[in-house]
């Protein structure tokens, strides 16, 4: 069991997230729907919709928000949603993992090709980068939650495989088969996490310099404002000092 790793597998930026909150909650409702849709209406039962919704609690998603989206499911609201993924390369050569809902497969996958296109990328095949990834579940803890110690201890008691701790967070990565069994350990031990989720863990991570930093996040930010696209993940690492003089 790994403490602190200096390499932090970044989803995209959390003030990025903050700047869009009213896209983020559609995407969040989306994914509520067809989570409901695809199992059961009740989170309890649903591993997938009590993530979803534990995602919607931790961006301060309203309650009444969050079953009007379940309640879209048996409306017949959903049906035609379906998930895609895309890779491709950022500059830097930068390798990133895009997880679409979607009900236009043809508009998306225009809309992220343009993107790519545009910001320096280049959109590769299925399969292009994904085998420099791990399919892993993982889940987050605010920082508040306990010292790395008492996490370190509540993830080795719920059968988690890793842990990463930094100044704002905890990561506990476990195997996918195995990711409800370990949240469920570990809300007993530590509370409600801030999300629980399916997840792509970079085997090895890429030092973005200056020079390509604010080309690669412009990319990333722009795939984050596509209403189409749930999830983008990368194997950048940007240091802190590139972070500042970037602004």
């Amino acid at each position: 069991m790994a403490g602190h790793s200096k390499f932090k597998n970044i989803m995209h930026r959390k003030g990025a997230q903050d700047k869009k909150r009213s896209a983020m909650f559609s995407k969040l409702s989306r994914e509520i729907t067809v989570a409901a849709k695809m199992g059961t209406p009740d989170p309890d039962m649903n591993p997938r919709l009590r993530a979803a919704v534990l995602a919607a609690k931790a961006q301060s998603m309203p309650k009444d928000n969050i079953q009007r989206a379940i309640d879209k499911s048996s409306a017949g609201e959903g049906d035609n949603y379906e998930e895609l993924r895309y890779e491709g390369f950022g500059p830097g050569g930068v390798s990133l993992i895009v997880e679409a809902l979607t009900d236009n497969r043809n508009r998306t996958a225009t809309n992220v090709r343009t993107i790519f296109s545009r910001n320096g990328g280049n959109l590769g095949a299925s399969g292009s980068v994904s085998h420099g990834f791990e399919r892993l579940g993982l889940i987050t803890y605010p920082a508040s939650a306990g010292s790395h110690d008492t996490v370190l201890e509540a993830a080795i008691e719920a059968g988690a495989e890793d842990i990463e701790s930094t100044e704002e967070m905890h990561e506990i990565w476990t195997a996918q088969e195995s990711l409800h069994e370990v949240a469920k350990g570990l809300e007993k031990a530590l509370g409600e996490p801030e999300s629980t989720k399916l997840a792509w863990r970079a085997q090895t991570p890429v030092e973005v310099g200056e020079e390509d930093a604010g080309s690669l996040l412009k990319l990333i930010d722009t795939l984050d404002e596509d209403d189409d696209i749930q999830t983008v993940w990368g194997n950048y690492e940007v240091s802190d000092e590139v972070m500042e003089k970037l602004g």
